[in-house]
């Protein structure tokens, strides 16, 4: 089958190599264009871009696609049988994802339509639920709200981060697209139900800031999902610090600690007080502008007390 494919960041490239080993035909690659990166902020290419580079495959960037009408017309030029959309990070407009014979397939992690946006990952994690899956939906003006050709459902496991399931559920997705494509022309499209429908919007930055108001149980849904992108963050003396790694580890035995209150300083890390009078226990961190260290070791440098307070 002749594809155009749409796809960015790594989680689009299971997908991706599935259906080059499949034995469809990639006739065109569309992807974000190259983003400024680390120190140096030198561009960087899309780990879709890098694949489709190193299969000599034709590439297109196109910085806003539902204004850029050269790149829709080579969309089309391309003539493919259907258009499969993973994770590409842009708005498709209709006379892109329509003009295919089976028109454009999205492969979309989590069960639809539950969580349609943009981090629904995230919000599984966030929200502490039991399961999460992958869902195919063909693509139509209304953002994740197609009919759904395929779904299938995982348990999120204990203490799974949001990088890590992402990262199964893409494996998935991906076997789950090669076998809807192998039937395509048969396969039930099944209207979404409306009244379940909930949103994941996109992540800020500022969804990172501990609030240790909250219950310790949320703060550490919080890092599972958010650590590893945008980030988990509190001010430790007024300097911002990320949190890599931590856990909840109960109820405080001080009691009366206010929210923020550094319990307990040793090798196993920071124990602070929660707004539910429960702990959490900070692990791993990394202080803005240097590298990751133990909580411990980032303690004896800031020479950290029980009763200080962190956030402020």
């Amino acid at each position: 089958m002749r594809i155009v494919f749409f796809g960015s960041p790594a989680a689009a490239l299971p997908s991706f190599t599935a259906l080059l080993d499949a034995g469809h035909e990639v006739s065109l690659v569309v992807t974000q264009p190259d983003k400024p990166a680390g120190r140096g902020r030198k561009l960087k290419p899309s780990a879709v871009k890098t694949l489709a580079l190193e299969h000599g495959l034709p590439i297109l960037e196109p910085v806003r696609i539902r204004t850029d009408a050269a790149a829709a017309e080579r969309v089309r030029a391309a003539g493919a049988d259907v258009h499969v959309v993973v994770a590409y990070g842009q708005i498709i407009p209709h006379d892109v994802h329509d003009p295919p014979r089976h028109h454009s397939l999205n492969v979309h992690f989590s069960l639809l339509p539950k969580y349609r946006g943009a981090a629904p990952v995230q919000w599984a994690i966030l929200n502490g639920d039991a399961d999460s899956g992958v869902t195919i939906i063909e693509i139509n003006d209304r953002m994740d709200e197609g009919d759904i050709l395929a779904q299938e459902r995982v348990a999120v496991a204990p203490r799974e981060t949001a990088v890590a399931l992402e990262a199964r559920l893409a494996v998935l997705g991906a076997r789950l697209l090669v076998s809807t494509l192998a039937h395509i022309e048969t396969v039930p499209h099944v209207a979404q139900d409306e009244a379940q429908a909930t949103l994941a919007p996109k992540i800020r930055k500022e969804d990172g800031r501990v609030a240790w108001i909250e219950p310790a149980a949320a703060i550490d849904r919080q890092v599972l999902a958010l650590a590893d992108r945008p980030g988990v963050f509190t001010l430790i003396q007024g300097r911002r610090v990320n949190i890599l790694r931590g856990r909840a580890v109960g109820l405080s035995r001080q009691g009366a600690a206010g929210p923020g209150t550094v319990a307990s300083v040793g090798k196993a890390g920071l124990e602070v007080a929660c707004g539910d009078a429960a702990l959490y226990l900070i692990e791993e961190l990394q202080p803005e502008g240097k590298g990751a260290m133990s909580a411990h070791a980032f303690s004896l440098g800031a020479r950290l007390s029980p009763g200080d307070i962190l956030g402020i």
